[in-house]
């Protein structure tokens, strides 16, 4: 007699809190900020993530370094801009949200086609290559003007076709939120990637690349799969970007753009999958508000990515998960004194480096216009000396501070770190 099994399978209660979280945030953003420049950034973060998600499939879970992965992206705006052209033309019938899927295809139609030969190596060799195709494209889009669109790029309108439902594209809102469905399920996409056998044996391929070939799996075909899927969420976000700007620049596919996309990916956290979700929201407001506010935008970046490389290498995810480990031991509260004086002293000695840098830059940069340069509220003189000594006095009083009180830090989480060992350990004998 036939017997049925039935077995039980928990429901993740903390997964499903997480993507509700993740869903309703998407849904009440440009309910709290309105205006117009807000609801453009939040959109902009909404691309970002997936681009930098989609780069972190090759480097975070495959272990692929890559130096041109704008390629996929840039050409996917190309190929989705040109497809909104025809739509206003008459001759494709294609729903305007639909042209992301466009830019998608056209980025896993240029993976497929550069991945094979980019991926029969790893290492130095494949980010060396990756490096060369992106020039290579980028050089191309300077000289094919028919395609590229030359120095002024290719622009179209957004606004095409009868609306549907009363949805136009035409208000930013409208358009926020076709590129907030396409994140959300681009991001859940690629999380159940991870998840699959697809994502497992590619974990393996970039730890250790021949035990996978000696069990039987081809370690260029694993690599040569996750490129083309990478390419295709990169085709998407570029898709949504040629909707969100109406216009596609040579820049996309240039190298400042894949530069951009490895670093944030790196500060944002590749080792976790919402590491590069933090990376896209940063990316936003260092190239759209930071970048405004000071021309030594790309100075302070680099000494904060220079400093997380140094102290903080798995990015700010690993800075969450390492506090979420104490706060699961009850032991967080206990740093708080800790973590206010760390911001309060670091505070300090970023205002007055920051007043000498900006001092410097206007001497190199603005003389002409007067010796005065505003910073945060204030007016510094750069011929006075009161300026100069006060910046160097503040920088330095905030640095000796802020040794101090890292030092303490580290000893009172050193002391934290080995009691939650020990209560691992009696947990475990218990």
């Amino acid at each position: 007699m036939n017997k049925a099994y039935y077995q039980f399978r928990p429901y993740h209660v903390g997964q499903w809190i997480v993507w509700t979280l993740f869903a309703l945030v998407l849904l009440a953003a440009p309910q709290l900020f309105t205006s117009n420049f807000s609801i453009s950034m939040l959109a902009q973060m909404g691309i970002a993530i997936i681009a930098c998600l989609s780069y972190n499939l090759l480097f975070g879970q495959g272990g692929m370094l890559s130096f041109g992965h704008a390629v996929y992206s840039g050409l996917g705006s190309y190929v989705a801009i040109h497809t909104l052209l025809k739509v206003s033309a008459g001759t494709v019938m294609l729903p305007v949200s639909l042209i992301p899927l466009v830019g998608g295809l056209a980025g896993l139609f240029f993976a497929a086609l550069f991945g094979y030969a980019t991926t029969k190596k790893a290492g130095t060799a494949f980010a060396m290559i990756t490096l060369g195709v992106g020039e290579l494209v980028f050089a191309l889009s300077l000289m094919f003007s028919d395609f590229f669109g030359g120095e002024a790029g290719v622009s179209a309108n957004r606004v095409v076709g009868d609306a549907v439902w009363g949805i136009t594209f035409g208000p930013a809102v409208q358009v926020y939120y076709l590129i907030a469905v396409y994140t959300f399920v681009s991001v859940a996409a690629m999380y159940a990637l991870t998840r699959t056998p697809l994502g497992r044996i590619l974990n393996a391929v970039r730890d250790n690349p021949e035990r996978v070939e000696f069990i039987g799996y081809n370690a260029h075909f694993v690599r040569y799969l996750a490129f083309m899927i990478a390419g295709f969420f990169a085709g998407i976000s570029g898709g949504l970007a040629a909707i969100q700007f109406e216009i596609v620049t040579a820049e996309v596919v240039g190298p400042l753009r894949s530069g951009a996309y490895l670093l944030f990916t790196l500060l944002g956290g590749a080792t976790f999958f919402f590491g590069p979700i933090i990376g896209g929201v940063l990316m936003v407001l260092a190239l759209v508000v930071l970048s405004e506010l000071t021309r030594a935008w790309l100075l302070y970046l680099g000494l904060v990515f220079l400093l997380m490389v140094m102290y903080a290498p798995g990015g700010i995810a690993s800075l969450i998960v390492m506090n979420l480990r104490v706060a699961t031991f009850g032991r967080l509260r206990e740093l708080w004194a800790s973590y206010l004086a760390l911001a309060v002293t670091g505070l300090v000695a970023l205002l007055g480096m920051g007043g000498i840098v900006e001092m410097v830059y206007h001497l190199q940069l603005n003389a002409a216009i007067g010796p005065e340069v505003k910073y945060l509220g204030t007016t510094l003189d750069t011929r006075a000396v009161e300026s100069w000594f006060g910046s160097v006095f503040v920088a330095l009083t905030g640095l000796g501070l802020f040794e101090v009180a890292r030092r303490r830090f580290r000893e009172h989480w050193s002391e934290i770190q080995i009691d939650i060992e020990k209560e691992i350990r009696r947990r475990e004998m218990a």
